[in-house]
């Protein structure tokens, strides 16, 4: 049936109607699709943006420069060397074990060293580079190179590592680094980032331990493309960091390896001051080891070594060991009476070898004594008596407070790990450590440096550094941080009287200078040098009674470890000092034989900055003297030469 016209046009407008209200709808929805297009690639295209690299871009941290650590001339002590590595990525290697089967033929790697690297990439995840072999040589990075198909995984690194180019010289000083532990971390309340790092190096003894915060530095970043398994395709951008601070201490290296030479042998300590400003110019501590050792990581069989030598060489003697001062602690108990008015110039006591207090006796080293003795000749010739008789007039407490004026018993702020605060005993404090009271033969064993009385090289050094210059003398071992020069502190006036000052001085004179004094065959004959001091035998075992009725076993012939120790102290010019020293020879016997001698040497290469020249020895003495230096190990020989200027 046909429509009719009017039919025909009704069914038309209709299908426009619909058509205009469908084009609308798919206008409207075009529109808002571009809408939603523009906001997402134009307004939100820099969110975008860092979303997509922050899935394709990873942060990597980048160690930075360790400090480095210079003697007070700018002589490297501690510093870092390129270090040639191997490594091995898991995922690149296949088989890992078979790939470093065929690396151990073409360099040596250690079985252990294999084993600890397949352990190693077990934890770490497959894309993860695994140190396999540290430290190697060019050669061996060029011959795994030339290799580089057979090895598979297998990439030569460069890198910095610690180096130590003295030695065992400044070991107890300096220190040494090494991989961050478990147990490192487990002291830390905060650690840095860069913990995080395989193998990464931190201070684990002395200044590098004590100012880790400073030569650590902070890390860089390293911005590097990986795909979708995270391994790395290439580095886009890179940050070095900051490296870390260098490090200038007071030290000299010259006369530090003159020291740890002329130790050569001994169980001994040397601790030189500047007394004007308490600068350390060497401490050395004997035997001494060597610090890189650490670093590349010690065998085991080299580490028990140190452990089971009974000169331990391990441990500081300088600043960590304590010993009985001797009669070096003599000046102490005289200064406490001369300040008090209970003693004075002229002033003297009788020595007939031994003082009867509370019914025992207490010896002098001289047997048959001193006779009449006054306080300048109770010095030079060390006599116990007089300070025993002393003593009880003092009392421990005038003693003790003394002590601590000169700078004994106390703890000093240098960045080493661990500095002894030694011991000045009290009636209160045996009463705290021991539970008892003190007596009269306390005081009299504390007088003589005996007894309860400890000291470290240290603290004898700077109560000698205090008695040559009547000042507050402070040690101080950092120079300047990255070239900031560190300013001393101390140096203000002890407040002692200038002729007690003097008196004691002349004793010290006389100890090395006069007829009688204990250590005149230590004497110094240069002109304008000559040497003040103060012997001391300190004795870790007890004497009976019937021992020296019979007659005292001379040291050697007792076990070494049952001898006395021998303990110098002094200083030069003896009327213009520049230079302190404190000599510990651990069980060295007789301290005018064997400290004494050792002393003068080191005092005299502080003050010319060289090996002693001859006539600065008395002649008797010269042949005896060129053959020693002659003996000596020095890293730079020089020979004793004949009329050398301190200029």
């Amino acid at each position: 049936m046909r429509r009719s016209p009017a039919d025909t046009e009704k069914a038309a407008r209709v299908v426009t109607r619909r058509g205009l209200l469908l084009g609308t709808a798919q206008l409207g929805v075009a529109g808002l699709l571009l809408g939603r297009m523009r906001y997402l690639q134009v307004d939100q295209a820099d969110e975008f943006r860092m979303l997509a690299d922050q899935n394709r871009i990873n942060i990597h941290l980048v160690p930075p420069a360790r400090g480095q650590i210079f003697d007070r001339k700018g002589v490297l002590i501690a510093g870092n060397a390129q270090n040639y590595r191997i490594v091995m990525v898991r995922e690149d290697a296949g088989d890992p074990e078979a790939v470093l089967e065929r690396l151990a033929k073409i360099i040596w790697l250690a079985p252990e060293d294999q084993a600890g690297a397949l352990e190693q990439m077990t934890k770490l995840s497959p894309f993860v580079p695994v140190t396999v072999a540290d430290r190697v040589s060019w050669k061996d990075v060029a011959e795994v190179a030339v290799n580089a198909p057979a090895l598979p995984g297998v990439y030569p690194e460069m890198g910095l590592s610690r180096t130590y180019p003295l030695g065992g010289d400044f070991a107890h000083i300096v220190g040494y680094v090494g991989p961050v532990s478990d147990y490192d971390l487990s002291k830390i309340e905060d650690p840095d980032p860069l913990f995080q790092i395989p193998r990464f190096e931190i201070g684990k003894f002395g200044v590098e331990a004590k100012l880790e915060d400073l030569l650590r530095g902070k890390a860089g970043t390293s911005r590097v493309e990986v795909n979708a398994v995270g391994r790395v395709m290439r580095e886009l951008e890179r940050d070095e960091g900051t490296p870390g601070a260098d490090i200038q201490l007071t030290v000299n290296h010259a006369l530090q390896n003159f020291c740890e030479a002329r130790l050569a042998g001994e169980s001994a300590a040397v601790v030189i001051l500047n007394p004007q400003n308490g600068d350390i110019l060497a401490m050395a501590s004997a035997p001494s080891f060597d610090p890189n050792k650490f670093v590349r990581g010690i065998s085991s069989k080299d580490y028990q070594s140190l452990l089971d030598d009974p000169y331990r060489p391990l441990p500081d003697k300088a600043s960590q060991g304590v010993y009985p001062p001797g009669s070096t602690f003599k000046m102490v108990t005289a200064l406490a009476a001369l300040e008090d008015g209970i003693i004075g110039a002229e002033d003297t006591f009788s020595c007939g070898g031994y003082v009867e207090v509370s019914g025992r006796r207490f010896h002098c080293w001289s047997r048959g004594g001193h006779g009449r003795v006054d306080l300048v000749r109770s010095l030079s010739e060390s006599c116990d008596v007089y300070y025993y008789e002393l003593s009880q007039a003092v009392g421990i407490e005038r003693i003790a407070a003394m002590a601590r004026r000169l700078g004994l018993g106390q703890t000093y702020d240098l960045p080493l790990v661990s500095v002894a605060d030694g011991r000045v005993p009290t009636r209160e404090w045996k009463r705290e450590t021991r539970d008892a009271d003190w007596l009269i033969g306390d005081t009299l064993n504390a007088t003589i440096g005996q007894g309860f009385v400890l000291a470290s090289p240290l603290q004898l050094a700077v109560m000698t550094a205090r008695l040559a210059t009547g000042a507050r003398v402070m040690p101080r071992l950092l120079r300047a941080v990255d070239g900031i020069e560190q300013v001393p502190v101390g140096g203000e006036t002890l407040g002692l009287h200038p002729d007690n000052l003097a008196l004691v001085r002349q004793g010290l004179f006389d100890v090395v200078n006069a007829e009688r004094g204990t250590a005149l065959s230590a004497r110094v004959v240069a002109d304008g040098i000559r040497m003040a001091g103060k012997t001391g035998t300190s004795q870790v075992r007890n004497i009976t009674v019937a021992e020296r009725e019979e007659g005292v076993t001379a040291n050697e012939d007792l076990p070494w470890e049952r001898r006395d120790h021998a303990l110098f102290v002094g200083y030069a010019p003896h009327d213009t000092p520049e230079v302190a020293v404190a000599v510990v020879v651990e069980h060295g016997g007789g301290g005018a034989a064997v400290a004494a001698p050792i002393a003068r040497d080191v005092l005299l290469a502080a003050l010319y900055d060289d090996v002693p020249p001859l006539e600065a020895y008395p002649p008797s003495q010269r042949g005896t003297i060129r053959a020693r230096f002659d003996a000596l190990n020095l890293r730079a020989p020089l020979a004793p030469s004949e009329g050398r200027s301190r200029a």
